[in-house]
């Protein structure tokens, strides 16, 4: 499985708990995802980056579409 930027697109950026919910309800959904944490990455490098407690869930630019409407579903904009 390819992490390139180019074949992922960002979906979803919040807490590691929405996160970890969504990547459950996708993986049922059979769409690949991935996460990206700026803020650990940066710490485990030596220096600082993105937010704490903000991590960003990435699909495959092909499930983009269907991973919004999961995402809208799950998280109604009140």
């Amino acid at each position: 499985m390819s992490t390139e930027n180019s074949t992922y697109k960002n979906v979803y950026t919040g807490s590691d708990v929405n996160v970890q919910y969504l990547q459950e309800l996708f993986h049922k959904a059979g769409i690949n995802s991935i996460v990206k944490n700026n803020f650990e990455s940066g710490l485990r490098a030596g220096f600082g980056g993105g937010l704490p407690g903000q991590v960003q869930l990435q699909v495959q630019t092909t499930h983009y579409d269907e991973a919004v409407k999961i995402i809208n579903a799950t998280f109604p904009q009140g």
